[in-house]
């Protein structure tokens, strides 16, 4: 039996969602970014990052804790290459960070063929699919790392959780050839953090394999869940090292430390790394049969998905399809439990909350 949902306007949402963070002391321009991209975050079918998780993120670990800090200037760090900044965030709000880092980079992408920006002291920017998504959207092959808020990852063989769920996200401007960005998006854990939460609130069991309990031992009970475990064993293990090694070279410290704030000689921030190429700057042209980019990469996907794999999914293509379904819907859809979350946001900020019984089921 497929999970009931409930249509609410985008413009609804976004008003709490605003709301809320300028409650907390966000700019009106952190507060806009941050609502503006739950909204993409949901419109695109992404509940495990969606406002309910950004504003618990922040009371946790953000202004609820003294880590990020509302209303602060980026500063942008003087270097020798064009084509790559460095900026210390001074612990601003993730989401705000990040669309202006992607922004810079298609900026730097548009002059040089690429461009890079790597942040120190950040703020966790929740789904890094989103910003690649977008900047694919526009045109452009992007890549995004960060180091996650916590540690909660257990390395391959290890008993202790050290690592963060560190994603690497990667967006391609795909959309001509097959209708939509083609988006690989991955936590280095079997599961994002996020997913148990929304587990715990849903009442339902984690995939094998996935977290651990407080005694190291794998539980599928989401309440129980502790720590996570690396997908593919080594191999997510490596993928998950990367962002902690990307994240040192920037300028990055202990990840066991991250987000526990103390007033040490420490830092306690993530790091991010973003990336935007224009296409033209890594083509040759001499694409076979005369085809066009556009003709040469449908032609690529076709083959891959030739003979028995006409039914393989092709990553965003899930994205893709509950975009439509908000579109169909005329707004953004939640479950009831979701519904009621949103409504406690409501309550905290001062806002009113939402009659749950005018909103209508989603087809």
């Amino acid at each position: 039996m497929s999970e009931e949902f409930f249509v609410v306007p985008e413009q609804q949402h976004n008003r709490l969602i605003e709301a809320a963070y300028r409650h907390r002391g966000y700019s009106q321009s952190e507060a806009q970014m941050a609502a503006k991209f739950s909204g993409y975050a949901s419109w695109h079918g992404i509940r495990t990052h969606n406002a309910i998780k950004a504003l618990h993120l922040d009371h946790l670990f953000g202004s609820g804790a003294g880590g990020c800090k509302p209303n602060v200037a980026i500063e942008k760090i003087p270097g020798k290459f064009p084509a790559a900044e460095v900026w210390n965030a001074n612990r601003k709000l993730g989401q705000a960070v990040a669309y202006e880092a992607m922004d810079r980079c298609i900026e730097l992408a548009d002059k040089y063929g690429v461009g890079m920006v790597s942040v120190d002291n950040a703020f966790h920017y929740l789904w890094g699919g989103g910003y690649v998504m977008d900047a694919a959207k526009k045109g452009y092959i992007a890549y995004t790392n960060c180091t996650a808020a916590l540690a909660e990852v257990v390395p391959f063989q290890g008993s202790k959780a050290t690592l963060g769920t560190n994603p690497h996200s990667w967006g391609f401007p795909t959309a001509e050839a097959i209708g939509f960005p083609i988006v690989i998006d991955w936590a280095t854990s079997v599961l994002a953090m996020g997913r148990v939460q929304q587990f715990v609130r849903e009442g339902k069991p984690l995939p094998p394999d996935a977290a651990v309990d407080k005694n190291g031992k794998p539980t599928t009970v989401a309440t129980e869940a502790v720590a996570l475990l690396p997908f593919g064993a080594h191999k997510g293990y490596g993928l998950s090292l990367i962002d902690e090694i990307v994240a040192a070279f920037i300028g990055g410290s202990l990840p066991t430390l991250r987000s526990r704030w103390a007033k040490d000689e420490e830092k306690h921030t993530p790091c991010f790394f973003f990336q935007a190429i224009h296409p033209d700057a890594i083509s040759s042209g001499a694409f076979a049969l005369g085809r066009n980019r556009t003709q040469n990469i449908k032609a690529v996907i076709d083959d891959i998905l030739s003979d028995g794999n006409a039914k393989c999914l092709l990553p965003g293509q899930l994205e893709a399809d509950a975009a439509k379904r908000c579109e169909k819907n005329g707004g953004l859809l939640f479950s009831l439990a979701e519904l009621k979350a949103l409504n406690e946001i409501a309550v905290e900020c001062g806002e009113a909350p939402w009659d749950l019984a005018a909103f209508k089921k989603a087809a």
